[in-house]
């Protein structure tokens, strides 16, 4: 879908290239204290000039002059003018594609057919490629080849929420996130479960749900997840492009294999409903080994043409064949096409 990322991205490349420097708080809470001892000034003068006009020496008394009672934290005012500007330009954006009767939930049809052939065809395209290059963020990998890669232990999901999130979009999205994963875990009949939401968790599959109010959460969640990440992937998180609208970015373990040990994804609280609920389904299932994106796949939500906001069936045909033991990580595309060809042509078949 247009507007979403995937990147790649290997924790041994990681290491070696220069970490990412911490980032001072700068929020709209470091000028209260200023405004407040304004106040406090103005109040005390106003209290000396009243003493020397009006009152003598004060009487002695055994009780002690009550304290001011303390001035309560300022609430919040809401989302910020950027946050808000944001929600109305991704509203207009569904609008417009829904009007176009894009974004469709349906999953396929008899309009949507797909034979065997095309099937391990998209399949090849979507794992064996990268939608951008490896340690240069948002930059296109050029039709890259790359190896089949998918996680070799337990996927832990955990869902966190910015604090400008409001109550009942978490409850609503927690909800979507858990029984999303256990959707997953389904069909590729992998170790994948939802283990709660917070930072918390003992999570390896983090999905932060965040507002630009939440820019420098963001920035920092990122580096206590991945202490070692390099700049060029955090710099993705810092001045992350509004044309972007959710990403993931998979980091592969430390071993030298081409599995996946950690992934970030991250989705703006601005999106309404039905695209945020899209990002989900589309960076958790790329974040499990499905890369790329395809102009020929079709039912599917990996293409750029946003016809389809929700997985496919088509989609959950491509989960169960990355995830298929027959098929092994590193694996390059010549070593699986026999392999994948034939599972395909079982899937189509209606072979389990």
């Amino acid at each position: 879908m247009r507007g979403k990322a995937h990147i790649p991205s290997g924790l041994a490349d990681l290491a070696a290239r220069l970490r990412g420097r911490p980032r001072g708080h700068t929020g709209r809470d470091a000028g209260h204290p200023y405004v407040r001892r304004g106040r406090a000034a103005v109040a005390l003068a106003l209290c000396a000039t009243v003493a020397a006009c009006q009152l003598a020496a004060p009487t002695p008394t055994l009780k002690p002059n009550a304290r001011p009672s303390p001035v309560p934290a300022a609430l919040p005012a809401g989302p910020s003018q950027q946050s808000q500007a944001l929600a109305r330009y991704y509203s207009a954006i569904q609008a417009d594609l829904l009007a176009q009767g894009l974004l469709r939930t349906d999953g396929g049809g008899v309009d949507t057919p797909f034979n065997a052939r095309q099937l391990a065809a998209n399949f090849e395209r979507i794992v064996f490629y990268d939608e951008y290059a490896r340690g240069a963020g948002l930059r296109g990998s050029g039709g890259a080849q790359a190896r089949l890669r998918r996680w070799p232990g337990p996927v832990k999901v955990a869902v966190e929420f910015g604090p400008s999130v409001p109550q009942d979009l978490r409850v609503e999205d927690s909800a979507t996130v858990r029984d999303y994963t256990a959707r997953l875990a389904r069909l590729t009949g992998h170790q994948i479960g939802f283990v709660g939401e917070g930072a918390q968790t003992g999570a390896n599959f983090n999905v932060l749900v965040m507002g630009e109010d939440d820019h420098d959460l963001v920035v920092s969640r990122v580096q206590q997840i991945v202490p070692d990440i390099s700049s060029s992937a955090l710099g993705i998180f810092e001045r992350l492009p509004r044309a972007i609208h959710c990403l993931v970015v998979a980091f592969s373990r430390d071993d030298g294999t081409s599995g996946y040990g950690q992934a970030i994804a991250l989705v703006r609280a601005e999106h309404p409903d039905l695209v945020r609920k899209s990002c989900y389904h589309e960076e958790m299932a790329q974040g499990l080994g499905l890369a790329n994106d395809s102009p020929r796949a079709r039912p599917s939500i990996f293409n750029d043409d946003d016809e389809f906001a929700l997985l496919t069936t088509h989609d959950e045909m491509l989960l169960k064949m990355l995830y298929d033991p027959r098929l092994r990580p590193g694996q390059s595309a010549d070593e699986a096409r026999p392999i994948f060809t034939r599972i395909a042509a079982e899937l189509i078949g209606g072979e389990s």
